[in-house]
């Protein structure tokens, strides 16, 4: 008789120093069958330190947290070179955090108004390796957008790369973008690549970083 192998859940660490907040989060997560919440943080302390001793896929953190914030526990987990995916959770609705947070290679954000319908798929995404706004972060950037000349940057790429930037602007995962583009993960890679080199990008989320920059110019491409 043949044996189905069940897959491992996603396992979650939840950092909030608001418990009704984590509370609800954690019912948001475990809803979901292929979610585990094996931590909860009250502080930013408690929750680097649980990170880094139990490793889990992804951490959801406050950004105002007390000890350290946010920010501070990011920082620290870059220099112990976590893999830990990151998902910030915030009240702020200013461009500047959000950009700060993917120059530090946050893949998630999330804002609290909208973080129990949002979370779980937030999840998924970042432990698949992809990034994550909710559909308020998106509209918070649309609304930062100004109208602005095509840079020369964006008219050296050949437009199979201009497709994918605005791709990759809307919010597309590499998943989604080979899918569309009817080729291969690792393809799509390899584009990210020679971009990332025509543009003279480097860091994390650099590319993502530089398309949400140019989201209305590329509207109008």
């Amino acid at each position: 008789m043949e044996t189905v192998q069940r897959q491992a859940p996603i396992t979650v660490l939840v950092a909030d120093d608001h418990p009704l907040l984590r509370q609800g989060l954690r019912t948001a997560i475990t809803a979901d069958a292929g979610l585990e919440v094996i931590a909860e943080a009250a502080n930013g302390e408690e929750a680097l330190r649980q990170v880094v001793s139990l490793s889990p896929d992804v951490a959801i953190l406050d950004i105002d947290m007390p000890v350290l914030d946010g920010f501070a526990i990011v920082r620290e987990l870059n220099r112990l070179r976590s893999t830990v995916g990151v998902i910030f959770i915030t009240l702020h609705t200013g461009v500047d955090l959000l950009e700060e947070a993917l120059a530090l290679g946050v893949r998630g954000y999330v804002l609290k108004s909208s973080a129990a319908a949002d979370i779980a798929e937030g999840i998924r995404r970042v432990s698949g390796g992809d990034t994550y706004f909710s559909a308020e972060v998106q509209h918070m950037l649309e609304q930062g957008e100004t109208r602005q000349a095509v840079p020369a940057g964006l008219a050296c790429l050949t437009p199979i790369e201009l497709r994918l930037v605005q791709q990759i602007a809307n919010g597309k995962t590499s998943r989604e973008i080979a899918a569309s583009f009817d080729l291969s993960a690792r393809t799509i890679e390899n584009y990210r690549t020679v971009i990332c080199n025509k543009l003279n990008l480097a860091g994390p989320n650099a590319l993502l970083r530089y398309a949400l920059s140019q989201r209305a110019v590329l509207r109008r491409l």
